[in-house]
């Protein structure tokens, strides 16, 4: 019974930022775990590796380039689609300044990728899924540095807790049409966009979130697909509005 939870078989994902990261190792699993797959990004070749990954395993993907803050794109991906049972949103940039550094122009990228972003793919799946009458899940990617200050990090940490607020709002006015809405937030993870960090703070970052954990290392894209995975599935289907927190036990808020 816990494993028949976990098969998608006959289900529709849609997973933005699916060419790398987080969101690569979110649709090859969902992919495995039965689900068709339609990959969301802005990166071309990356995103046609992923399709590629899934394919040659067996599964099902379909590759849509676009920019998570373009609205309509979005719209054509879900219509695209045919009908989306899960939303994987997980697009998003990071920005490194100290307040009194910040740019206009840098808010307004972070915020309109990482939370703007993040509310279209939402509204288009929810709209999709609401017309179908059928059960849906949202998954959306917060982030570690929503539980505690990072200097350097104001537009992302601002962005992803918009993300939080936004979760639960959502879980709240969707729940009446059986649509689940919950977030990941990782913690440190290996990840391409972790890797353009400067190398010396990257090795620094890595060696105490490592140091600070209970597991004694920093986690892994697969990590949080694992996560994701199981909020897409009914594995979690009593599971709404919810922050679920795999950072190998960095932070643990009550």
């Amino acid at each position: 019974m816990a494993l028949k939870a976990y098969d998608l078989t006959g289900r529709s994902a849609l997973v933005t930022g699916a060419a790398s990261g987080i969101g690569r190792a979110s649709a090859l699993l969902l992919a495995a775990a039965g689900a068709t797959v339609h990959c969301a990004d802005r990166d071309e070749q990356g995103l046609h590796e992923t399709t590629a990954l899934i394919t040659e395993a067996g599964g099902a993907a379909r590759p849509h380039p676009l920019d998570v803050t373009d609205r309509s794109r979005l719209a054509e991906a879900v219509a695209a689609a045919g009908r989306v049972d899960i939303l994987a949103a997980v697009a998003g940039i990071m920005h490194r300044s100290t307040v009194l550094e910040t740019r206009d122009e840098d808010l307004d990228r972070v915020l309109a990728v990482n939370f703007k972003g993040v509310l279209y793919a939402c509204q288009e799946a929810a709209r999709a899924m609401i017309a179908a009458g059928t059960p849906g899940s949202i998954v959306t990617m917060a982030s570690g540095a929503v539980d505690a200050a990072h200097a350097g990090l104001l537009c992302y940490s601002a962005a992803k807790a918009a993300v939080v607020q936004l979760t639960r709002t959502l879980a709240t006015e969707l729940g009446p049409h059986s649509i689940r809405v919950n977030a990941v937030a990782p913690g440190w993870i290996r990840t391409p966009m972790t890797d353009r960090h400067d190398a010396t703070l990257r090795h620094r970052t890595e060696a105490a979130m490592a140091g600070a954990s209970p597991l004694g290392r920093v986690g892994e894209p697969e990590d949080i697909a694992h996560a994701v995975l199981h909020l897409a599935s009914d594995a979690s289907a009593f599971t709404t509005g919810q922050i679920l927190r795999p950072n190998g036990g960095v932070l643990m808020p009550w």
